[in-house]
Formats: C-alpha cells, structure tokens, sequence
C-alpha cells in the first residue's frame, strides 16, 4: 500500500478526513484530491483507494516513534 511520492511530509496538524485523528497516510487520487488518513481508516480503505488508482504516502512507521 506504499508508493514513494515526492510531498512533504505530514505535521501534527493534518488530520484524517473521517475521523480528525493526526493523520500518517496521504493518499492523491487521479484528480489531484488530496485525502489524509489515520492509520485505521488507511487501512480500512486501502483497497478501495489501490482501485482508484491512487497514490499513497504512507508514514505510519512515526506512530511508534
């Protein structure tokens, strides 16, 4: 579910769209919309986010950090 894109990185304040925990995973769709995800709601939609094709920035390694 990872592909290496060039963005900066997530910051305390990027929040996941569904639920407004810090969010660890930047998933761009074809469209250029830009979605962020705690990493439950990453992986709850990973597959419907691998069949639009989008591409994923995925930083969930920092949580342990």
């Amino acid at each position: 579910m990872t592909e290496e894109l060039t963005v900066a990185p997530l910051a305390l304040v990027d929040r996941c769209d569904r639920c407004g925990a810090q969010a660890f995973v930047r998933a761009i769709l074809p469209s250029g919309r830009e979605l962020l995800f705690c990493g439950h709601h990453a992986k709850e939609y990973s597959v419907g986010l691998q069949t639009a094709s989008a591409s994923i920035h995925d930083e969930t390694a920092r949580i342990s950090q």
